[in-house]
């Protein structure tokens, strides 16, 4: 089987983020395997200069378009790119990227002001997700960033996010130890 033809018809196809351990499954061959042959065609990607490039996104992997061809996209098909994050949203983005998966509480306790329709803002765009309710009264809502944030920002995963200054995580720890002394005791149940 030609590899880089199958695994460049599935991706196109997808046109999203696919597990590679579902394209080792739909190839055949095992999830180490598949991320060899991921590396090799993105490789082979770059080496041949082509419009596409493979980005790995954590466990996804997705064809995208090279930047250097965005003007060209644009005029081609009307695709407009999305208005800038505002002050707030790059904030707010960044306060649950570097402590997800936290509650809209907690980043209005980081930054000190009302942020619900920041948050919303940022789930409708795709940068951050709904991921479970936490076991406590009101069984709040957590919220974690999606492949789409690290795609937006060139990541490949979390671990690419420059580390924090001190001073930030001074403050930070100083809002985790605060929301501490307010939650329920581990033994809390309904």
């Amino acid at each position: 089987m030609n590899y880089f033809a199958a695994i460049e018809a599935v991706l196109f196809a997808a046109g999203a983020p696919v597990e590679i351990e579902r394209l080792a499954a739909g190839l055949e061959i095992p999830a180490a395997a598949a991320r060899e042959q991921l590396i090799a065609y993105g490789e082979s990607l770059d080496k041949e200069e082509r419009g596409i490039k493979l980005l790995f996104l954590d466990d996804l992997v997705q064809l995208a378009a090279r930047e250097e061809y965005d003007p060209q996209i644009i005029a081609v098909t009307d695709l407009k790119h999305g208005a800038p994050l505002s002050s707030a949203a790059l904030e707010v983005l960044s306060i649950i990227a570097y402590n997800q998966p936290v509650t809209k509480s907690f980043v209005e306790q980081v930054r000190g002001v009302e942020s619900g329709n920041v948050v919303n803002n940022l789930v409708e765009k795709g940068l951050i997700e709904e991921h479970e309710r936490l076991m406590v009264p009101g069984r709040p809502l957590t919220y974690r960033t999606t492949p789409n944030f690290l795609r937006a920002f060139g990541l490949s995963s979390l671990a690419d996010l420059p580390p924090l200054p001190e001073s930030v995580l001074a403050e930070q720890e100083e809002v985790i130890d605060a929301s501490q002394e307010d939650s329920p005791p581990e033994d809390w149940s309904e």
